[in-house]
This record gives C-alpha cells, structure tokens and sequence, in this order.
C-alpha cells in the first residue's frame, strides 16, 4: 500500500508546477510565498512567526497537514541552516510549494491525514540577505554585533570592495614565501604549495579588503555575528568566531529548540546545509559509538542512515558529493545526539565533475582542485563567474604587487537558477518516499485461550509496518523520546494476573515485531492500546 501511495504522489510532484522566477527568492518574496501557501490552502496549512532575529526578520514555520498536526508522526525540513546556502531555502519553500499543489489528489490526502510536516525555510534571514545586498559576499552571522578577534571592539574589520565591482572576492599578493602557487592547468586559480615536496610558493591569499585595526588579519571582524549552524549544543565550539558566548544564545537558535522539544511527534529532521549524510552515510565506529560519552552515531542508525542514503541517492541521482565532517554546534549533531531523532543533511547541489572538453583541446587536471573543476563546469555551462585578476595599490603592501579577482561569492555552493526548479522536484520526491518510510504501530495475531478458573492468556504481537524504527537507538536514553506505551484497559471486575498492565517497548525496528503475553481473570471485554508520538497509535478490543 505504501509503495502505491508513494508512486501516485511522486508522480503528482513530477508534474507540480513551480513558481516562476529568474533568481533566488529574498526575504520579502519568501515571506509572500509562505504567506500565499496558507491563504491557497487554510485547511492545511498554518504559518506563524517563530522568532524574530535581532535584525527583526520573521523566522517563519510552515506546519503542513490534516488535523490535529502535532498529534501525528512528524518530519522536520529545515532550510536556512547555513546564511549562504540558498539552494536550502528553496528547497525547503519549493517542498512546502510542491506538496499542497498536489493535495487535491487522494494520495496526497492519505499522506496528509498521516502525517505532519514542520517546515523551517530560513533559519538564517539576516545572512541570506547579504546575496541580494549592494555588497554581496558569504554570510553566516546573523545581525548580532560581535568581537570575533576579541579585542574589544565590534564589527572593526570588516570587508572593503578594492575594485568596486560590489563582490568581495580575494587578493593575491606576490610573496618570495608565499603558501599559494598558480595551478598548472589554470593560471586564474591558486593551490597551496607542497613545501614538503620542494615546492615554492608565490602567493599570500586574503579575502579582499584592508587590515582597518592593524593586527595582522583581514577582515576578521565584520558585520555577520552568530551563525546558526554553530551555535547549537553538541559540542558547541566555544570561543571560535560566529559560535556565540554559550549554546543557543540567539533568539532563533533558542525558539527553535524550544519548541522542537516539545513536539514528541518528530521522529525524523532533514535539513540542508553544508553537512552531507545522505549522499554518504556515516560509518560505524564502535569505539567512539561505545564510550561513555557518545560520539558516533549507534551500529543500528548507522543501518538506519545508509537506507535513507540509498533512497537519497536513487531520488536526486547526483554524483561526486563532497565529504563534509560536522564541526560542532551544528543543527544535524543536535537533532541526533541531543534531540535524539534521525537527522540528515544535504547540500542538495554541488558541482559536478567536469570532464575535459576535447574539443577544446581541455586535458584532464593533473591537481584535482574544486576551484578549477568549477571554473571548467562554469564555462561549459556558459557562465560567467569569475572576476579576472587586477593590479590594484594597497596601504598594507606597500611595494608588493597586489591584484584582486578570483571567483564570485555564492556560485561554489549556489546553482545557477535555472537548475533550482529539477533539484526542487528531485528533493521533494525524496521527501514523500522518506515519508512512507514511516514508523507505524499495528496490532496483529491476537489470541485468547481460556485456562479455567475464569482465567484467559491474552496473546497478541505488537508490530512496525513502517521501514524506519520506532525512534532511533540514541533516543532510548533520552527521556525527550516517548517510547511505544502498551496498556491493557480492564473494567471493574478484571485483572491482569500475569504481564504487566502498562510496558514501554524499546525501540521496534522497521518491518519487526514483539510478542506480549497476559493472563486476565475476569469476563467480557477489555482493550489493548499500543501507540507513541512518532508511530501512531492502534486499539482493540478483546472478548475474554
């Protein structure tokens, strides 16, 4: 029945018409867009403002279903993890967008009346809007000021626009003990020099600007204050630029685990971002697993993790993901390690490797660099993304020959638009199927047999007909987890002998089942109910 399901809403999603738009959606469009999801669709939809970011912009939250939402199985789709991330965002709105214009369909309907979605689609308004600012460049901080080099003074060393051009780029400036050296096969593009290998370098690399309170650094200091992929509680790196003074000190980052812990419901959280578990899963480690202070994910999630993997990597059908390891105070550790639910996380875009281009006379890198395979797939594609290098006078070399240039901001992380609406369709099939995925309680096989003296041994099996477990092995030590509740409702003149009247199961992995046993005196009717937040719940009634 799943499969069935899924297929008629894939299909529905395929032919789902996308908003029509030539470039990513900034604030004020976002905004619209939700607020056109609940005024087309009131019965399933409900917007509300979540937080306001100290630069006062709304962090919204889409809820998307039928009902009572919070008292469904729930996933959790966050965009906006990461400021400069817009790919994210719209797939994160694009999902919310794709699904409810299909929800006239009865496959959707069935979803819907199964199943909750929490949609976050910009966890970081204030830095996304750097990208459509008269000076563009990646931002992560939200509008907090800070002192990132701790020297007391706030936001003293930010970015200057050398070539006024309205990006900043980088500077190269010619050193006889530069780190950098040309790439051999792409003058534009600089690579650091192999000094263990007798290699010279020519270049000192610096994010463009001016070194404005004379330490030493450039642009260390600049507007962008917390980011929200670091300022969350697993391993929060404390004291490192755009962490925050302690865990969850923004208001965003507080709203958000706030109200997330109280919806027992979630049983899986999909976020997009710069961390990848779905193109590749994690690898058990037992050591790290099994130490008292867990720090890999547990051998049966693991399980978990590469299923989901295998459908990510059938959905979306990209190749040559990078590898990106979690640095601490990261939204895709938390929702595993503290909040205890499946968590994964995409880039949902990276740049394809690009194959050389014989008739051109293009030959394969001799240095695989992501620089150089972009700028070869950019100009395949007819893009144009690259700031070609000039000679500019700089105040802090004096003497030294500085030029300015190199790739534009946003384009390594970014696709170009025209290929947002495919990605958007690919991420939301993946979505739907992850969905029928989904833990469910059912009761089956019951049995009664009468043992004289009024006595009656009750035996039924309690299963998972969803493909994912209950909750994940983590969340079992986690009281923020609720577990399947057995519980035997008798009347005034019955009694549960043996078994016990109400049990917590540990977690029922997908496709499994347990048996339960109870020896009831007494006659005439009782019912068994079996059910948790993130599987639902069944009844039934047994005659003695």
């Amino acid at each position: 029945m799943y499969k069935k399901i899924t297929a008629c809403i894939v299909a529905v999603l395929s032919l789902s018409i996308v908003i029509a738009q030539s470039n990513y959606s900034n604030f004020s469009q976002q905004t619209n867009r939700i607020n056109a999801l609940a005024k087309n669709y009131p019965q399933l939809v409900k917007v509300r403002s979540l937080v306001k970011t100290n630069g006062g912009k709304d962090v919204w939250q889409i809820t998307i279903g039928n009902g009572n939402t919070d008292s469904k199985p729930a996933i959790v789709v966050a965009g906006g993890v990461e400021g400069h991330y817009l790919i994210g965002m719209e797939l994160a709105i694009g999902f919310a967008e794709n699904l409810l214009q299909g929800s006239s369909t009865d496959s959707i309907k069935a979803l819907l009346n199964k199943t909750t979605f929490y949609v976050f689609p910009n966890l970081s308004p204030d830095a996304m809007e750097q990208y459509f600012a008269a000076l563009q460049y990646e931002r992560q901080g939200n509008a907090n000021n800070t002192d990132d080099d701790r020297d007391g003074k706030l936001n003293e060393d930010g970015a200057e626009d050398l070539d006024g051009n309205g990006k900043i780029s980088w500077m190269r400036i010619e050193s006889p003990v530069g780190e950098y050296k040309v790439h051999p096969d792409d003058a534009r593009v600089l690579i650091k020099a192999d000094f263990n290998k007798g290699e010279k370098g020519k270049y000192n690399l610096f994010a463009e600007g001016r070194d404005n309170d004379k330490d030493g650094s450039f642009n260390e200091d600049g507007e962008g204050g917390i980011w929200f992929n670091k300022n969350l509680t697993y391993k929060h790196p404390t004291f490192s630029p755009g962490a925050g003074d302690y865990p969850a000190s923004e208001n965003e980052t507080r709203a958000l685990l706030d109200y997330l812990f109280d919806q027992f419901n979630v049983y899986a959280v999909v976020s997009f971002g710069s961390n990848n578990n779905l193109s590749t899963p994690f690898i058990y480690n037992a050591a790290t697993a099994n130490q008292p202070l867990i720090a890999s994910w547990l051998q049966q999630d693991v399980k978990v993790d590469s299923m989901v993997s295998d459908l990510y990597n059938k959905s979306v059908n990209m190749k040559d993901a990078p590898r990106a390891t979690a640095t601490g105070g990261d939204f895709l550790s938390w929702a595993y390690y503290h909040y205890g639910r499946y968590s994964f996380s995409t880039p949902g875009w990276w740049v394809p490797k690009s194959k050389p281009d014989t008739t051109k006379a293009e030959k394969a890198f001799t240095i695989d660099d992501a620089t150089a395979n972009y700028l070869r797939w950019a100009g395949q594609q007819g893009i144009n993304s690259f700031t070609e290098w000039k000679t500019i006078q700089h105040s802090d070399f004096p003497g030294q020959k500085v030029e300015v240039g190199g790739v534009d901001p946003f384009v390594l992380i970014n696709p170009p638009y025209k290929l947002v609406p495919d990605l958007v369709k690919k991420h939301s099939n993946f979505l739907v199927k992850l969905a029928s995925y989904q833990p469910e309680v059912d009761i089956i096989n019951v049995k009664t047999e009468k043992v004289g003296s009024g006595l009656t041994r009750v035996t039924l099996s309690i299963i998972n007909k969803g493909a994912l477990a209950s909750h994940s092995k983590l969340g079992e030590r986690s009281y923020w987890v609720k577990r399947i509740n057995v519980k035997v409702n008798t009347g005034a003149n019955q009694t549960v002998i043996s078994g016990k009247k109400i049990q917590l199961l540990n977690s029922l992995e997908g496709y499994s089942s347990q048996e339960l046993t109870w020896l009831i005196k007494g006659s005439g009717k009782i019912s068994i109910e079996a059910g948790s937040p993130t599987t639902g719940s069944k009844t039934i009634d047994v005659t003695l």
